[in-house]
């Protein structure tokens, strides 16, 4: 019993270690190329304080690793979900790239269009396993929704 404890915890802590890897990816990039660039970009009015982003980052990469290990912790799951959350990821890290070191405003909405697709159809996979991990994608969803409506405001104001 203790060793199936442990390993569903250290799922757990592989789920929360890549999602945080590939935030600390986009961290990176954003922080190091964000300036002088950034500051010049016409920006909405709605548009957050730079405070506000590593907070819901913070608290929705928490929110999608207990998610995905939820379905990890499922005999129904696929390997295909898994395939799919890891790209999902990976696209997601670069979009920073795109945005804050390439300056790519359009390449950017299109790669959150592209996050949004992916956690549309991570969504659809986990509802017959786990209503849970649905309900832990929403916030995500909801704020992937707000960043391409501040994605698309930045690009035609620029």
């Amino acid at each position: 019993m203790k060793n199936i404890l442990s390993k569903k915890i250290s799922y757990l802590i592989f789920f929360l270690f890549f999602g945080f890897c590939m935030s600390a990816w986009g961290g990176f990039i954003t922080n190091y190329y964000k300036e002088p660039w950034y500051s010049t970009l016409a920006k909405p009015s709605f548009n957050p304080a730079d405070w506000v982003f590593a907070p819901v980052w913070i608290t929705l990469y928490l929110s999608i690793a207990f998610a995905v290990w939820l379905i990890w912790l499922s005999p129904r799951k696929t390997e295909k979900i898994f395939y799919i959350y890891f790209i999902h990821l990976f696209v997601n890290a670069s979009w920073s790239v795109a945005f804050f070191a390439l300056h790519q405003i359009l390449v950017s909405l299109i790669l959150i269009g592209l996050i949004i697709f992916f956690v549309l159809w991570l969504i659809r996979l986990y509802y017959p396993i786990n209503k849970i991990s649905v309900a832990l994608m929403i916030p995500y969803l909801a704020w992937l929704g707000f960043a391409f409506i501040l994605n698309f405001n930045i690009l035609t104001l620029n």
